[in-house]
């Protein structure tokens, strides 16, 4: 099979379309047959050499890849509720062999139905991004209906899905992107929304109980600004992993009486199939911005890496109606 391996880190050039051999799937594995792959900021931060938090998983050669939607192939043997031919999306195995390939085989609870209103292509722009999404909203964030939510950087991939399930649950949303990107955020239900340049949030936003950092920004000055706008006893929470928070944001957090997370992404089942029901019920969208062959994944790499993405990119493996 076809799949994109890298053998050493490096820029874009590095990434090397090859035959490979098709994955076994191992007991608790499904093996799906790709018809597309999302393509994230994380996959170039591992194609450059990974950082901090990543690093010491990674071993070459590898295939990259975390986002993917396809149809099942085989079934592990301890594997339930899936079966050949079931249409799926999730996130591949991290950090092991990815989605930029014709198979794949990855963890069977890390897999959903995919949601019926979507094509394939369109359904690899949502695991990754929305599970971060999700993990950091609902897992660390705690957060509500009726509550008030902070977004930073809401016009991206992890942002504009946290919008939209913060809007499904009831939340009142305020978010913030370049000027250009405004008018996207309130097409995807914000309330509120703020030029990050030049309205500075901590001057016009007041008694948020949460704030999600899913800007790529780690500056830990910009937290503590955004620290402010909290309530007491709210929750500070960032996407940015690797970039922990500095003694000037623990004096922040802890004058607010407030909680810091950082928050890595948990690709569980029923939080997939709680996006799919979403999805299909219209209530949150999945824009994609833009779809590669797999032979132009170094011109997806070099534009994820511009930062400018509205919505997601996707390397269409097959073409969607391939029949299964």
């Amino acid at each position: 099979m076809k799949a994109v391996r890298i053998h050493a880190f490096g820029g874009p050039e590095v990434l090397q379309l090859e035959d490979v051999a098709r994955p076994v799937p191992a007991a608790d594995e499904i093996l799906i047959k790709m018809y597309a792959s999302g393509v994230n900021p994380v996959d170039w931060v591992v194609r450059e050499g990974g950082n901090d938090a990543l690093r010491a998983y990674l071993t070459l050669p590898m295939t990259l890849g975390w986002d993917a939607a396809g149809v099942v192939e085989e079934v592990g043997s301890a594997v339930t509720g899936f079966g050949k031919g079931d249409a799926v999306y999730g996130e591949p195995n991290f950090p092991g062999d990815g989605s930029y390939a014709e198979y794949c085989a990855a963890k069977a609870s890390q897999f959903a139905l995919k949601p019926k209103s979507l094509s394939f292509t369109e359904a690899a722009g949502v695991p990754l991004a929305g599970l971060t999404a999700w993990t950091a909203l609902f897992e660390h964030g705690k957060v509500q209906a009726g509550q008030r939510v902070l977004i930073q950087g809401a016009s991206g991939g992890v942002g504009g899905f946290a919008v939209q399930f913060a809007k499904a649950k009831g939340a009142y949303v305020i978010g913030t992107a370049s000027a250009g990107n405004l008018d996207y955020l309130r097409q995807l239900g914000a309330d509120e929304v703020f030029d990050y340049r030049g309205q500075p949030v901590e001057d016009l936003v007041r008694d948020v109980n949460v704030v999600l950092e899913a800007s790529p920004v780690r500056d830990n000055a910009a937290r503590v600004k955004a620290v402010s706008t909290l309530k007491p006893g709210g929750i500070f929470v960032s996407v940015n992993v690797d970039f922990p928070f500095d003694e000037t944001v623990q004096a922040a957090l802890a004058a607010k009486q407030a909680t810091g997370e950082l928050s890595n992404n948990q690709p569980r089942q029923e939080w997939l199939q709680e996006m799919a029901q979403l999805i299909d019920a219209g209530q949150v969208k999945v824009v994609i911005s833009k779809v590669y062959p797999m032979t132009e994944v170094a011109d997806a790499h070099r534009e994820s890496q511009t930062w400018h993405v509205q919505g997601k990119l996707v390397l269409q493996i097959r073409p969607n109606d391939e029949p299964a």
